[in-house]
């Protein structure tokens, strides 16, 4: 396969020549990136590595002296430049170069590159532009036109609907026809019976009853100010989904959480180290405070250790996205899908940062757009990827100030866009008991023995389930991430009778029910 087919000479030529007269269009924060492989012939590869490797050593006026004496003691490179007349060229690019049109060369040597290691990769976009078609020339234009009008991201996303259109077509059986509503419903009943709608368990008594667990295709969204523990519940679902077992302090002994589960967490804050440690006393049941610090003793220390190897076997990916695009989580979510067969994705959390809004700025031709909107259309995201690639999103925002007044504990609350929560099949919040709280509490508690909840978990909405506009009363251990179930109630104190639902997952990932 001649992939270097795809390749403009002329284009490379004058980003060459560009960068030689302007080297500072190399710099990390100009907007360009560059890699050795957007160039194909090797004199090409010498002169533009020559030039970019100068600069970054601190050279400010690149010269042809300065290339020769960088070359000296590089024999291979000098041979290759000399052989292929690299003096002559550099004087050629540089004096020919265009800056005013850098963009069109840069952009049409990015698009070769990219069609490039498509065809490398075995994928043929010949339909796309077929270099070698020389006899059609009113084609070979429309073609030319047509490459030229697309951006970088629109020939990847053509190339890869294309691909996902055949996998939709063959391998989901996607259709574009409607169905009759009762076709196949013996089907679906016996199907349930055999197979309970419910997903792989998240962390904490009664949780699972409300939620049916960590269910494929849908997007579960966790709110909470700051410092309730939305990341530390994420990390706890993380871990109890991928870990084997963890440990119980209480009867200090080793418990099964299932089968493993390939799972994702795309941090756009905290860093791997915070993570981590995170994980380790969620898995060890020991606080966070003393791993941190290192005051353990040796039996825990022991069981440190233990919760060392657990974690290393588990299947638990991690990703870390400062200054994320909607594409950035994008592309993470399908790498990790492809490479690493991941189903359960933790994105903490929903907000804006300068690449989206960068990204949106572009799309719509410098328009701005609202906060809402940006965030609405990045949880829209996220619900269609859960439901495209039969995935299990969990997501979380931050409140706005309406949560220390509002009586209601629903959408509103969410800081941004009340609207992120029209596409969530779940949508939770976290809250810390009010003085009102405690008072309407205090019968519920004499009369069950139950000591005072110190978190409240409100459910405003749940597709398929039938706990909504109600609390879930919390003892959280922050501390070891480990928030665990009471009792549950109404919005107005009602008590709601609740069954602890067990879900057990078998090696092959199916979910079975157990009470």
């Amino acid at each position: 396969m001649n992939s270097n087919k795809y390749y403009d000479n002329a284009a490379a030529a004058q980003v060459i020549g560009c960068v030689i007269k302007n080297p500072s269009l190399m710099d990390d924060d100009g907007g360009y990136f560059f890699n050795q492989d957007d160039f194909v012939s090797d004199i090409h590869k010498i002169l533009f590595g020559s030039v970019y490797n100068l600069y970054m050593m601190g050279a400010k006026d690149i010269s042809l002296k300065t290339v020769s004496d960088y070359l000296q003691g590089r024999e291979k490179s000098l041979g290759i430049f000399t052989s292929g007349k690299g003096n002559e060229l550099f004087l050629e690019f540089s004096q020919n170069a265009d800056l005013e049109n850098f963009d069109y060369y840069y952009s049409r040597l990015k698009k070769m590159t990219l069609l490039r290691e498509y065809e490398k990769s075995g994928v043929s976009v010949k339909w796309l532009y077929d270099p070698d078609n020389l006899l059609d020339i009113a084609e070979k234009q429309k073609q030319e036109d047509y490459l030229n009008s697309l951006s970088l991201n629109s020939i990847a996303d053509l190339v890869d609907n294309r691909i996902l259109n055949v996998r939709e077509k063959y391998i989901d059986n996607a259709t574009d026809e409607s169905i009759k509503l009762g076709d196949s419903l013996d089907e679906t009943i016996a199907a349930l019976q055999s197979t309970p709608t419910v997903g792989s368990p998240l962390y904490g008594k009664y949780i699972n009853t409300i939620t049916k667990g960590a269910r494929l295709g849908c997007f579960f969204l966790r709110s909470a100010a700051t410092s309730v523990g939305k990341t530390r519940t994420m990390v706890a679902d993380f871990c109890n989904i991928a870990c084997s077992e963890m440990y119980i302090p209480e009867t200090k002994e080793w418990v099964s959480l299932g089968a493993s589960q390939p799972a994702l967490f795309i941090s756009t804050e905290m860093d791997i180290q915070e993570i981590q440690t995170m994980a380790l006393s969620f898995v060890s049941g020991i606080n966070e405070e003393k791993i941190i610090l290192n005051k353990i003793n040796f039996e825990e220390g022991q069981i440190l250790n233990h919760a060392i190897d657990v974690l290393q076997a588990a299947p638990l990916f991690i990703e870390v996205l400062p200054d994320f695009t909607i594409k950035d989580i994008e592309n993470t979510i399908k790498r990790n899908i492809r490479i690493n067969h991941i189903q359960y994705i933790f994105f903490d959390y929903i907000s804006t940062s300068l690449g989206i809004l960068s990204e949106i700025s572009q799309k719509t031709r410098g328009t701005n757009l609202r906060e809402d909107t940006v965030l609405f259309i990045l949880s829209t995201k996220l619900k269609q990827i859960a439901v495209d690639f039969n995935v299990f999103i969990l997501s979380s925002t931050q409140l706005n100030m309406s949560y220390k007044t509002d009586p209601l504990p629903d959408q509103n609350l969410l800081r941004g866009a009340k609207s992120i929560a029209d596409k969530v099949d779940i949508g939770e919040i976290l809250l810390t008991p009010t003085e009102s709280d405690r008072e309407s509490l205090k019968e519920i508690l004499n009369e069950t023995g139950y000591t005072m909840p110190n978190i409240k978990l409100s459910v405003y909405k749940n597709r398929r389930g039938s706990f909504t506009r109600a609390y879930l009363w919390m003892n959280a251990d922050k501390g070891t991430c480990r928030f665990n179930g009471m009792f549950a109630t109404t919005w107005d104190y009602q008590p709601i009778p609740l069954e602890d639902l067990k879900i057990t997952v078998s090696e092959d990932g199916g979910a079975n029910e157990l009470r």
